[in-house]
C-alpha cells in the first residue's frame, strides 16, 4: 500500500512569540475584569488558564490508503494517443517523486482528465483489444482513487496541519484579523474538491500554491479555537465573581457585546468553512479526524469550543442582569 503523501512539518513558533501573543490576548480581559472589580469593590477576580487544544491527529491517522498503480513504460507508451506519456514520465522522475501533496493532487487530477477524455473519444477504437482493456482499467482505477487523492493532498499538507498547531496563541478580541484571504483559500480548495470530476473546470497550480501560502502564514484554526477557549474561561471567571458579589447599590460598565459578537461571527465563518472541507468530500474521513472534528471544530457539540463560548456568553449575561447597568442609570 502507498500513501500519496509527504511527511508533514509541524508548525513551530518561538516561545517568545507565545508569551507575547498570550499577553496581548489577555489585555482586554484584564481590563474588563478590573472594571468589574472596581464596580463591585470586592477585590480582584480570580482567573485560571484555559487548557490548550488537543494535538491534530498524526499523519498516519489522518490519511487514506491508496493502492499504488504500477505499469511498464511500454504499456504506458501504448496509450500515447491519450497524451499521458510525458505526464507519467514527469511524475516518475526525481522531482516528481518528491513533489509536495498539492502537486501530486494536480498530477492525479490531470491524469484522470486525460484518461477520461481519451476513453470517451475515438482513440479506443484504434487500440488493440488488450490496450483498450488497459485504458478502461486504468481510467476506472484513477476515477476511484481521485477522491482519496484529493483528501490526502489536503490532509497531508503542512499548511493544513499547521493551521491546527498547538504551538499557537489566542487572538486579541480587540484586534481580530481579517480572515477573508484565508476564507478564500479554503473556498478554492473546496472548489477543487467539488469540481474534481469536472472535465470543464481546470485547476491552476499558481493559484493553488498562492492560497496554500496564505494558509501557511498563520495557524488560524488553532488561534480561533484558543481565542474561544480563553473568552469562555474569562467570561466564566467574571460570571462567578458577579454571582458571588452582586450588589443592589453597584452598577456595571458596558460589557462590550460588540467585540464578543465579532469573535462569534469570525469563529463561525471560519469553522463553517473548515467543517465543510472535511465533511463535503466523497470519502469517509478517518475516525481520528471525525473524533477531532466533533470535539474541537463542531458548531453543534455542547462540549466543543464554539458551543462552550455561546453558553459562557449566555451565563455571563444572566449574571450581569442581576446588577444594574451604569449606562441605564
Amino acid at each position: 500500500m502507498k500513501r500519496y503523501s509527504q511527511a508533514a512539518v509541524q508548525w513551530l513558533l518561538p516561545l517568545t512569540l507565545l508569551g507575547c501573543g498570550g499577553h496581548q490576548a489577555e489585555e482586554p480581559w484584564e481590563a474588563y475584569h478590573q472594571q468589574l472589580a472596581d464596580a463591585l469593590d470586592n477585590g480582584p477576580i480570580a482567573s485560571s488558564s484555559p487548557p490548550n487544544i488537543a494535538a491534530f491527529p498524526e499523519q498516519g491517522a489522518r490519511l487514506l490508503e491508496i493502492d499504488e498503480t504500477r505499469d511498464s513504460l511500454l504499456n504506458v507508451y501504448a496509450l500515447r494517443e491519450c497524451e499521458i506519456t510525458s505526464l507519467v514520465a514527469a511524475r516518475n522522475n526525481q522531482l516528481g517523486k518528491v513533489a509536495p501533496p498539492s502537486q501530486q493532487w494536480l498530477y492525479e487530477r490531470t491524469l484522470w482528465q486525460r484518461l477520461t477524455l481519451c476513453w470517451t473519444s475515438d482513440v479506443p477504437d484504434e487500440l488493440s483489444a488488450e490496450n483498450r482493456e488497459r485504458l478502461q482499467r486504468l481510467t476506472a482505477i484513477k476515477t476511484a482513487q481521485l477522491p482519496y487523492v484529493s483528501w490526502n493532498a489536503i490532509f497531508d499538507s503542512d499548511e493544513w496541519e499547521g493551521s491546527f498547531a498547538r504551538a499557537s496563541h489566542p487572538l486579541n478580541i480587540d484586534a481580530l484579523p481579517d480572515i477573508k484571504p484565508q476564507l478564500e483559500a479554503l473556498r478554492y480548495l473546496q472548489r477543487m474538491v467539488d469540481h474534481q470530476f469536472s472535465l470543464a473546470w481546470h485547476q491552476d497550480s499558481a493559484t493553488l500554491e498562492q492560497h496554500l501560502d496564505t494558509l501557511r502564514a498563520r495557524p488560524l484554526t488553532a488561534e480561533i479555537l484558543r481565542t474561544l477557549m480563553l473568552a469562555t474561561q474569562r467570561l466564566n471567571d467574571a460570571s462567578d465573581y458577579l454571582n458571588q458579589h452582586s450588589s443592589a447599590e453597584a452598577c456595571l460598565p458596558d460589557g462590550n457585546q460588540q467585540r464578543l459578537e465579532a469573535l462569534s461571527e469570525t469563529a463561525e465563518r471560519w469553522l463553517t468553512a473548515v467543517n465543510r472541507l472535511i465533511t463535503q468530500q466523497p470519502v469517509t474521513p478517518p475516525e481520528p479526524i471525525r473524533a477531532y472534528r466533533s470535539k474541537w471544530l463542531s458548531l453543534d457539540a455542547s462540549d466543543a469550543p464554539w458551543q462552550q463560548f455561546q453558553s459562557a456568553r449566555t451565563a455571563h449575561e444572566r449574571a450581569r442582569s442581576r446588577i444594574s447597568d451604569c449606562a441605564s442609570n
